[in-house]
């Protein structure tokens, strides 16, 4: 790749680009063999083969891989008739290794269509390196416990401080940390299990440079990583170049693949000597990592490795549960103010009277010091504010940026230097947009807060004073170093920007509805009205007292399958009695509108669409009368909402409902009493986590996060299964 440095190659001014996924050799305490199927003969050796298998590559080259005795070449070609292998498999096999036969353990998966990358490190007296086991009873103890003590945990702070110290307990390294990211990469420790001889690092901040995008994408790839020695001398792959490819090996899913010398140099300026990562995995993105670090040479069974990737699944899940339950409760205090605000336009007739009476309401849920609403032309405002010029000026500039219905910000005065003089009132806002034809938005603000950040290690000197890279040094010192920030806010969470939208889409809602009923109110409005109303993303119908359709939205006639509404569209509706016919139960909607007519009570149901090409389409119907204040009826509006996110969302539960039971019954009947617990324990954690993703309410996005919790416990029990594999 055009400015790529090569593996070994780079310094900290290009290593974001480092080709670490072509390391081209592999750590020395195992070794990796290419093979061509279907005659598993060998195409590429590391050069360590002699010394851990007892024969040369030389000697291995274009000879097959039974050539090493043993049952090696029968465990592979059991494993390679399994399936395409696009991700690695779990490999025991024997070694006849100069005359007595060893057991080694590892792991292979197939590149190009035809060619078996394997890996392999002995097992027992013959490894290097000092490895730790544990009997198979209390690994599986272990493990069931820390799955039972996640599943409980109900905060994202409880859940870290209980895996620290479950992995540590299991694991047995010095220390152990969750490391989260933050929006802009950079990470932070937030929770810490150690060895008590060692200096806390609980809280430390690390630049987002520490860890380059490329290794972000690897951690995607190759969920947990062990190096067993940072001090190892890597052994090359011989030859460099698999035959016939111009390019060199791509090791992405290696475990063994080499570690970048910059990434080497930076643990070692640490003291650490072995280390293993586990990737935490949040809706496809990288959302933290468990740390764990040794200061001698350590090397884990890979029993020991497939149940710590397996935990990491499971907190993954909780994660998952626990940030989504969160925007349950955000979903609750929206009902709440859109209930106020119902309220306040049909009493008072302006529900913005109501959201600013008590700024408190509107301020504390934001944890916001102040807020402004822009909302045709007018401002109002409420707590500690710029003035209104400034917020004016504020408004131009948030209306001239790209975003998806949601603006955050925790430095304006970074983000825009012209803006500096609201550093004091306004250093963070959020802004949400409630119009798509006006410059219409609710925004909060934070005032700036001076922040003192404490880094592992000056952020500011990553280098030697030469660029050598066999002295450039990542981070020559990791005494705590703290920085105090200016010109910034405390940086808006994620429910707190999801609160944020989710307080905007019920204005948007309550904004349609005010609409709706300035239409029956006032002739001499409709034009200034109606493009607010037909640009509503609401599907909705207006009649007048007789049932006579007034009014239907582009949203409705495309929600209909009728094409685009308008005036002559919404007249051929007629009577609403008409428009009957276009739902599957005709005479239930007219007897629906009869009542609605006579009883003057608001009506709210579900209703399918006929479309018209023998389909229909689930919709929620309210219907409202309106009153007017001599108590006579001035019309109606209906308004409809699309069900069918929400018929998958219950489709995707109760599929995964009956895949959970599926698996607690398959399990109970196959496995023994200590396996089933382990079993049992996934799949209560998924449940919860179940529960909690869809009593989150969250529209299109249940559907993809059933779905990814269902894989996830998939690969959870795959995970037991080879876990199972090195300890039977």
């Amino acid at each position: 790749m055009l400015g790529s440095p090569a593996f070994g190659k780079a310094d900290l001014t290009n290593c974001e680009r480092e080709l670490i996924h072509l390391a081209g050799s592999v750590q020395s305490h195992g070794v990796l063999l290419a093979l061509q199927e279907p005659e598993l003969r060998v195409l590429q050796a590391s050069a360590n083969v002699e010394e851990l298998l007892g024969a040369s590559p030389a000697q291995l080259l274009g000879a097959s891989v039974g050539r090493l005795g043993g049952d090696i070449e029968r465990c592979v070609r059991r494993i390679a008739s399994q399936g395409r292998l696009v991700d690695p498999e779990a490999l025991r096999c024997r070694v006849d290794v100069n005359g007595n036969e060893r057991e080694f353990e590892g792991a292979l998966h197939r590149i190009d269509g035809d060619v078996l990358l394997v890996e392999i490190e002995p097992v027992g007296p013959a490894c290097p390196i000092d490895t730790v086991d544990l009997p198979s009873q209390k690994l599986l103890a272990l493990l069931g416990d820390a799955v039972h003590r996640i599943s409980s945990a109900s905060t994202i702070g409880t859940l870290s401080d209980t895996l620290v110290k479950c992995c540590r307990d299991m694991l047995g390294y010095d220390r152990v940390m969750v490391y989260k990211f933050d929006p802009d990469g950079h990470g932070k420790i937030i929770a810490e299990a150690r060895d008590p001889r060692l200096e806390s690092l609980l809280g430390h901040h690390y630049p987002a440079t520490d860890i380059p995008q490329r290794a972000r994408e690897l951690y995607l790839r190759t969920r947990l990583r062990v190096l067993t020695d940072v001090h190892y001398v890597a052994s090359p792959l011989v030859p460099q170049r698999l035959p016939g490819h111009d390019d060199e090996l791509d090791m992405s899913l290696c475990y063994l693949r080499s570690m970048s010398p910059l990434h080497l140099q930076y643990l070692k300026n640490m003291g650490v000597t072995a280390t293993l990562v586990v990737s935490l995995v949040r809706e496809g993105r990288l959302w933290g990592l468990i740390a764990c670090h040794h200061y001698s040479a350590r090397n884990l069974r890979f029993a020991m490795r497939a149940a710590a990737d397996l935990l990491a699944e499971v907190v993954s899940t909780r994660i998952a549960a626990i940030e989504n339950y969160a925007y349950a409760q955000v979903a609750i205090q929206v009902r709440r103010l859109e209930q106020r605000l119902v309220e306040a336009t049909s009493t008072e007739g302006d529900w913005r009277l109501a959201l600013f009476r008590n700024p408190r309401t509107l301020l504390q849920p934001l944890d916001a010091t102040g807020a402004a609403l822009f909302q045709e032309g007018e401002l109002l405002t409420a707590g500690e504010t710029p003035n209104h010029a400034e917020l004016r000026e504020l408004l131009r500039w948030i209306d001239g940026q790209h975003f998806d219905g949601l603006f955050s910000c925790a430095s304006v005065e970074r983000a825009e230097p012209a803006l500096a003089s609201l550093t004091t009132m306004a250093s963070g806002v959020v802004a949400v947009r409630l119009s798509s034809s006006r410059p219409d938005y609710l925004m909060w603000f934070r005032k700036e807060q001076l922040t003192s950040v404490t880094w592992a290690g000056d952020p500011s000197k990553p280098v030697l004073d030469d660029n050598d890279p066999l002295t450039l040094s990542p981070r020559r010192s990791f005494a705590a170093w703290s920085e105090i920030v200016r010109g910034t806010a405390l940086p808006w969470s994620v429910t707190e920007l999801a609160l944020a939208r989710a307080f905007g889409a019920a204005l948007i809602d309550i904004i349609v509805q005010v609409n709706a009923v300035r239409f029956l109110i006032a002739e001499h409005q409709l034009a200034q009205i109606r493009t607010t109303v037909s640009n509503a993303k609401e599907p909705v119908m207006i009649a007048d007292p007789h049932g006579r359709a007034l009014f239907a939205n582009r949203c409705f006639f495309e929600l209909a399958g009728r094409g685009a509404g308008d005036d002559a569209a919404a007249a051929e509706l007629g009577d609403l009695g008409d428009a009957a016919q276009w739902f599957q139960e005709p005479e239930r909607v007219r007897q629906m509108l009869r009542t609605l007519a006579q009883e003057r009570h608001s009506w709210r149901g579900e209703l399918a669409l006929d479309l018209g090409n023998g389909t229909s389409l689930p919709t929620a119907l309210r219907a409202e009368p309106v009153s007017a204040r001599d108590g006579s009826v001035l019309g109606f509006f209906l308004i409809f909402t699309d069900l069918r996110d929400s018929r998958r969302a219950a489709a995707a539960r109760e599929h995964l409902e009956q895949s959970l039971s599926n698996a607690v019954r398959d399990e109970a009947l196959s496995r023994q009493v200590d396996a089933a617990d382990v079993i049992g324990a996934i799949v209560s954690n998924a449940s919860l986590a179940a529960m909690d993703i869809a009593d989150g309410n969250m529209g299109p996005t249940v559907v993809p996060l059933l779905e990814e919790l269902e894989a996830s416990t998939r690969r959870a029990a795959a995970l037991y299964d080879r876990m199972k594999a090195f300890v039977g």
